[in-house]
């Protein structure tokens, strides 16, 4: 009866994770009004109603599986970080573990970036308080150390990371440039970075 049950509980774990994989795979092609309960049904076999067994709605699975990547990349960004690190260390960390993790999760990457600024993800829930502290406090400490220059956190945000997520969207586009496709390597990444140092000091 355990392995009954067992096995039951993993079907059911299987069949939501497809459904929600192929939601962003949706999504990321066709935008959100592309997504209906039933194209998404066609699409996992499986009958409308069953998605209801796992999701109250359209907006219910959309507000979930932005949570569930957000979380994964927060977690990830988080790792072996703490917000009293040397700037220089902490934001070159930063750098790292957001590449790898949009290397590892790149159409989840497109869905976050399509969503998270859309009026459609409207959860307080969906907002996780511990990310954006680590990052607050990190660039306070790194300001009042003057490691850097206080700047208003839109800027520093604009200077910071802005063209990290540039070299990010070309590399995933692989947009041409100088008649040749653009791939982020290691190298590229950190001779972006030591600008972006300097400007921010």
């Amino acid at each position: 009866m355990f392995d009954y049950i067992c096995s039951v509980r993993n079907k059911d774990y299987l069949k939501e994770n497809l459904i929600k994989s192929e939601a962003i795979t949706m999504i990321v092609e066709h935008g959100f009004d592309g997504l209906s309960m039933k194209k998404l049904a066609q699409r996992v076999h499986i009958s409308a109603s069953t998605i209801y067994v796992y999701f109250e709605s359209r907006e219910d699975l959309l507000n979930k599986i932005f949570l569930e990547v957000q979380e994964k990349f927060e977690e990830d960004a988080l790792n072996n970080f703490i917000a009293t690190m040397d700037f220089e260390d902490g934001l070159w960390l930063q750098w790292k573990n957001r590449f790898e993790n949009i290397q590892k999760n790149p159409v989840e990457f497109e869905f976050y970036e399509q969503f998270r600024n859309s009026p459609l993800i409207n959860s307080e829930e969906l907002h996780l308080k511990t990310f954006r502290k680590e990052m607050n406090d990190f660039v306070e400490n790194a300001m009042q150390q003057e490691k850097i220059k206080r700047l208003p956190p839109e800027i520093f945000w604009a200077v910071a990371y802005g063209p990290f997520y540039t070299l990010v969207k070309f590399h995933l586009n692989q947009s041409t440039m100088a008649n040749k496709p653009f791939a982020l390597t290691e190298n590229k990444l950190k001779q972006t970075f030591e600008l972006v140092l300097s400007a921010l000091r």
